[in-house]
């Protein structure tokens, strides 16, 4: 399972943060967490592709986070795409994609299920496979938002083959019947027992995603014990009052939320663009849960590096240019300092009998010419007295109102 952070600005973007949006790799298929403007794009630029979106899941009717996902809808038309596709949120989503659609009259090859939630539900499963399963719970917003909690599915234990091949498990068959936790019949009538040849079974990796929230129960409850937790973190803890208003978490309520639930790794994003430095927020995190990290867009977070990484490549970098700096002059000088001092000095070689010599040589020499030297100004003075060919130069005073400072 990989997390790759698409926007983690929050109602407006900036020049460097996108609007909100987070996919999910897994074995192949993306599942996409809101679907904010440009999403398909940030996508393209992560080195996603667009193709293996399996379910999009929509928290609420903001529209930072679902105003890209028509024109997602379109690129998947254009794309020929013939699988089915999944869409789960609020009630009215269905009624909005279907109307922008005939709006723009984009007639989809494939099918879209929807999946609509209602305001006042507890909690629901609302995607369930055979080996994951997403459930959805109400979070405390200005407007009726959900949260999502991705779960894998307990995984079979391993089996031991040398015990399995004791006991008379030949074929393939029998081993998925073991691993499927069923027993299995020999010729001879013998039974064997999965819990025999079959280890523990495995916990799956969980995510849960919780976003444009106050503090509430249902939060610590998606991500109770998860592998990643994405929390919002649109303030700091110096605007709680702001927080609260707004319905918007501070990076200490994300931290007391991974604390309760007692995740693996908390991961903060949805930054307010008031911040153009994030680590305030990451430092007030950090103070009151650990690990903690910053949703940085494009960068993909893992559940078991050894195995995943190399998966999912960037190819796009994305930073702000620095237009105050005037180019980099001052920057440039320093580093040349730098440079300077950082060039290795070496010794002097010490003298030899030779180099004596020929300094003892050049010194007579020197003092020779300083003595020649005043018999040559003594000239030049009765030179200047009996008066030069050369005129004088003409000075021009300088008066108190030329101000050469100016220039």
């Amino acid at each position: 399972m990989i997390i790759v952070p698409l926007g983690v600005a929050s109602a407006t973007p900036t020049a460097t943060r996108h609007l909100p949006s987070v996919a999910l790799w897994r074995e192949g298929d993306v599942h996409l967490f809101d679907c904010g403007e440009n999403a398909q794009m940030r996508m393209l630029q992560a080195g996603l592709k667009r193709s293996k979106i399996e379910n999009i899941f929509i928290t609420h009717f903001d529209v930072d986070h679902f105003s890209g996902i028509i024109g997602l809808l379109s690129t998947l038309q254009l794309q020929r795409r013939d699988k089915s596709l999944k869409i789960i949120g609020p009630k009215g989503v269905k009624e909005y994609v279907e109307w922008n659609l005939n709006f723009a009259n984009v007639d989809l090859n494939f099918e879209i299920s929807f999946v609509e939630v209602e305001e006042g539900f507890e909690e629901e499963r609302v995607v369930d496979e055979d080996e994951y399963y997403v459930e959805a719970r109400p979070l405390n917003h200005s407007t009726f938002c959900i949260g999502y909690r991705f779960q894998e599915k307990d995984k079979p234990g391993k089996v031991d083959a040398e015990k399995a091949e004791a006991m008379g498990i030949t074929e393939d068959a029998q081993y998925k019947a073991l691993k499927a936790g069923e027993d299995v019949e020999l010729e001879d009538g013998t039974i064997v027992k999965s819990y025999d040849i079959v280890g523990h079974p495995r916990p799956g990796d969980s995510f849960a995603y919780v976003t444009d929230t106050k503090y509430c129960p249902n939060a610590v409850k998606l991500a109770m014990n998860t592998n990643i937790l994405y929390h919002e973190a649109t303030f700091s803890e110096s605007l709680a009052d702001k927080a609260v208003e707004t319905g918007h978490s501070t990076s200490a309520d994300a931290a007391r939320v991974a604390n309760e639930a007692q995740t693996k790794l908390l991961v903060i994003g949805h930054f307010s663009a008031r911040y153009t430095n994030p680590f305030v927020l990451l430092r007030e995190a950090r103070d009151k849960f650990f690990p903690a990290w910053l949703a940085t867009e494009l960068r993909p977070i893992f559940t078991n590096p050894s195995q995943e990484k190399g998966i999912v490549q960037q190819k796009v970098y994305i930073k702000e240019a620095n237009d105050k700096s005037g180019g980099g002059g001052g920057k440039s000088k320093k580093r040349s300092r730098k440079s300077d001092s950082s060039k290795k000095r070496f010794r002097k070689r010490k003298s030899s009998s030779s180099d004596r010599k020929k300094r003892s040589r050049s010194s007579s020499s020197s003092s020779e010419r300083k003595r020649r030297r005043p018999e040559r100004s003594r000239k030049n003075d009765n030179n200047d007295n009996q008066g030069s060919s050369r005129p004088p130069k003409h000075i021009t005073p300088r008066t108190p109102f030329d101000n050469f400072d100016r220039f």
